[in-house]
Formats: C-alpha cells, structure tokens, sequence
C-alpha cells in the first residue's frame, strides 16, 4: 500500500531540471528582445507630457487649497458665533 503513495507522489513526467546559469541566460536573452520591442517616446512628446503633468498639478492643487480655505472660513464662523 505504501509503494502506491510513494508512486502516486512522483512526477508523470521527468524532465530535467535546468540549472540557474541557464535559467538567467534564457531571462537575459528574453529581456533583450522585449527591450527591443518598446516603442520609446521622442523629447517632444516627453516634454509636451511633462509639461501637462506639473500644469495639471497646480491647478489642482489650487483648487484644494481654495476648498481647503473656504471650509476652514466656513467652520471659522460656526465656531466664532
């Protein structure tokens, strides 16, 4: 009875196991050509997106910090009367 578990408990398939230098040749090999798939941005773009981003950024947060003065106002004259 206890051979059939130890059967059982064994891979239907033996396959070799592959050693680690290979393993990270093959990574390596298989991140160069995904690198070389990316489409890179050119400057313009990169510039123009940049400049949209840190324009995006202060004006919202202008608008907090003018929500953030009227509401701190608003509970001033709550607190105050």
């Amino acid at each position: 009875m206890s051979d059939k578990i130890e059967k059982k408990a064994q891979p239907a398939d033996k396959k070799k196991k592959v050693g680690l230098g290979k393993r990270i040749s093959k990574f390596g090999r298989e991140f160069k050509a995904e690198v070389k798939k990316i489409v890179w941005p050119n400057r313009k773009s990169v510039v123009r997106s940049t400049i949209i981003v840190i324009v995006s950024i202060i004006v919202i947060g202008a608008l907090v910090a003018l929500f953030d003065f009227g509401l701190t106002s608003l509970l001033g004259l709550i607190v105050n009367r």
